[in-house]
This record gives C-alpha cells, structure tokens and sequence, in this order.
C-alpha cells in the first residue's frame, strides 16, 4: 500500500487525467451490471428489481426452447462470421497497399475518402443504403441499364447479409487502417534494406518483414473481433430491417429490442443479452488462449 501511495502522489497528474475514464467506465458499464439480476426475475417496474418475483432459470429456459432460438444464433453467427471473413483483412489489405504510394498527396487523399465513412451517422448511412437499393434506385439503375430486371434488395432475405457486410466494409476500413499504418511505420527500416539487398521483391518484403511487424497488432484486433462476435451492429439493423427480412436479419440485439422494448418483457430479454454476453466472453478466453498458444501474442 506505501508503494501504492507513493506512485499516487508521483504520478498524480496522470491519475487525473485517467479518473474520468474510470468514473465513465464505473458508471455506465460496472453499476448496471446489477440490472441484470432481472434476467432471474419476473420484473415489474412498479415492484423494482428486488421486489419482482424470482423465478430462476425459467427465461433462460424459455429462450432456448423457443422457435427464434436457432433463428438468431445462426443469424447472428453468420453476420459476424462474414463481417469477420471479409471486413476484417479489409483494412490490413488497405494499409498495406497505401504504405507503398510513392505520392505523399494521393496517399493522403485517397485516406481521407476512405475515412470519410466512418463519421457519417447511422442514420444517415442506413438513408443512403435504402436510397441505393430501391427497386428505382441506383444499384437498379444500372441493373435496368444492362437489361436485368429491378429487385426490392431490402425485401429479399438473401440479399440482406451482403448488403450488411459490404456496408461495414464500406464505413470501417478507411477508419481501421489507422492502426496498421500506425503499426507499419513503427517497423525498423533496416529489416526493409536488408531484405532489397537479398534481392527480395516488392511482395516479399510485404510477405517476410511488413506482414511479421505488425503480426502483434493484427493478433490484438483478432481477438478482440472474435471477442464481439455475437455482437452485431444493433442500430444498422434495426434501421434496415423489416418483418420481411427477419428470417436472414433478425439477430440477437434486435430479438433482444424486440421482446424488451416493443413487448415490456424485461426479465426475458436481460436472459438473452446475459447468455449473449456470456458467449462472447467465453469466445474472448478461447480465442486470447489460442492466440498465446500459437503465436505468441495475447491480450494477457
């Protein structure tokens, strides 16, 4: 405790400025966490949540036996999955191709346009994406224009899951490739002359000394990804999607919304986020201890 006391009073000025964030992270993420006793109770507002009723495991009971159960894990699993599949190389694959512009001025153009998307709201994106796949919008435009036929994209369950994925990849990778270029540029520029001087090639030097140096990073952000993998854009969705698309759409957030919100049945819904966050726990153990096992690289 003396040796606590003493790097307090030596560092005070950084404590300080950290207090906020924990105050922020205390508040809003630790003291809620008592709401979900109520995934154990028949909650009634006016009873509060130590005088509802408890019922035990009886919400976990029925959401697993309900017929929406498979529906929202598979498609929860398989949003994440292909958002994983695809989006995340995305911005590695970026980073790795504007670290090798010769222009300075095309290279920060070319990053600003693909950050840009990042800081349109959700709102604004999901008013875009609808406009787009309109059966007169423009997607189907030039669908009509090459002599296909015009499609209702939002209407089609099989077209939702592409139209997610390509949206994310659209909006985030300009925004992740921050933390790769960041990751390139600490990487020791002799590693890169020694590997000319062996005669190694563009891709080589991609291949053996850049992909290596930010190995450590990439490990990071996977097991982080893998640990929000049940955790799917809640917003985007609730913003695209229609009873038309719920057999593709629908996911675990938006059961969660549904049952909590539209339908008050609190108890139920705080289950399904509880086993939803348990999932994801569970996955970031597995994924931080295989990550150690292989290559080294963990989050502890």
């Amino acid at each position: 405790m003396a040796r606590l006391g003493k790097d307090l009073i030596r560092n005070k000025y950084l404590y300080m400025m950290i207090l906020p964030v924990i105050i922020y992270y205390v508040m809003f993420h630790y003291v809620p966490m008592y709401g979900a006793i109520i995934a154990f109770k028949q909650f009634v507002p006016a009873k509060g949540i130590l005088g509802s009723e408890w019922v035990g495991l009886k919400h976990f009971e029925d959401f697993f036996s309900s017929i929406y159960f498979f529906r929202v894990i598979k498609n929860t699993v398989l949003l994440s999955f292909f958002n994983l599949l695809f989006g995340f190389p995305a911005p590695i694959i970026l980073a790795l191709l504007l670290n090798e512009l010769k222009s300075s001025i095309f290279r920060r153009i070319t990053q600003t346009i693909t950050y840009m998307p990042h800081f349109i709201t959700l709102v604004v994106v999901a008013g875009i994406i609808r406009y787009f796949t309109l059966s007169d919008g423009l997607i189907n435009d030039v669908i009509a224009f090459f002599g296909g036929d015009r499609i209702a994209f939002l209407q089609q369950p099989g077209s939702f899951r592409a139209i997610y994925v390509i949206s994310e990849i659209w909006q985030q990778v300009g925004w992740g490739t921050i933390i790769y270029l960041a990751a390139i540029s600490g990487i020791d520029q002799q590693q890169y002359e020694a590997a000319k001087i062996d005669g190694a090639t563009k891709v080589r030097q991609i291949w053996h000394v850049t992909l290596p140096g930010i190995l450590p990073t990439v490990m990071i952000m996977l097991i982080l990804a893998l640990g929000n993998l049940m955790n799917v854009g809640f917003e985007k969705i609730i913003l695209l999607y229609s009873a038309s698309i719920y057999e593709t759409a629908d996911v675990i957030s938006t059961y969660v919304y549904r049952k909590g919100i539209l339908e008050f049945n609190y108890g139920y819904s705080t289950a399904v986020g509880v086993f939803n966050s348990v999932i994801n726990f569970v996955i970031l153990l597995l994924a931080n201890y295989f990550s150690k096992r292989v290559s080294q690289n963990s989050l502890w």
